[in-house]
């Protein structure tokens, strides 16, 4: 649901078909995040793409750190929806409701390993001070292991929540718990 008009999955016709199809045969359903492209299906096939390479193609950075970097940015951006998706996928790591909760509410709140801490100060640094970046901030997560593909890694993912998350604030994207839950296990990296 949102506030322009969406195909359903009856009336897609054969460009949208076939990647509705791939979504319900892998998610079980299609949340309203890719929904809300459905009128211009070519763009919901490199949305995906893209949103399947960063968050569970090869990477030094696990899933949490990942869905960390989701909740994080999408919180910095005041994004609901985002922030509430990706915390029901931190739950498949987190199993601690109150350590989920500051992470949903502030990070900074949160007792994090050093390295997360590090990856999300990052983020939230490159969302809300894009123009402050300086290589000393690449530098500093080195110190925690991390190479220049995880550092990148990690900015394509803070790059790709500040795209998405602005989508679902300027469409008026919404959620609710039946849209939050109930989808198929994730899929295994690619």
């Amino acid at each position: 649901m949102s506030w322009i008009n969406e195909i359903d999955v009856a009336d897609a016709d054969e460009k949208l078909k076939p990647i509705y199809d791939d979504l319900l045969k892998s998610r079980g359903k299609i949340a309203n995040i890719l929904k809300v492209h459905s009128l211009n299906p070519a763009a919901l096939k490199s949305h995906l793409d893209l949103y399947m390479t960063i968050m569970f193609g090869q990477s030094g950075l696990s899933r949490k750190e990942r869905e960390c970097i989701a909740v994080v940015v999408s919180r910095a951006d005041n994004c609901e929806y985002c922030v509430n998706h990706h915390a029901e996928s931190l739950t498949r790591y987190i199993k601690d409701d109150a350590l989920l909760e500051k992470i949903k509410q502030d990070y900074v709140t949160a007792d994090l390993p050093p390295r997360l801490m590090a990856i999300c100060n990052y983020a939230f640094k490159l969302t809300v001070q894009p123009g402050d970046q300086k290589q000393e901030d690449l530098n500093h997560l080195k110190t925690f292991d991390l190479n220049d593909k995880d550092i990148l890694d990690i900015t394509l993912i803070v790059a790709y929540f500040n795209f998405v998350n602005r989508i679902a604030l300027g469409l008026g994207v919404a959620f609710n718990s039946e849209e939050l839950s109930g989808y198929k296990d994730e899929p295994s990296e690619i």
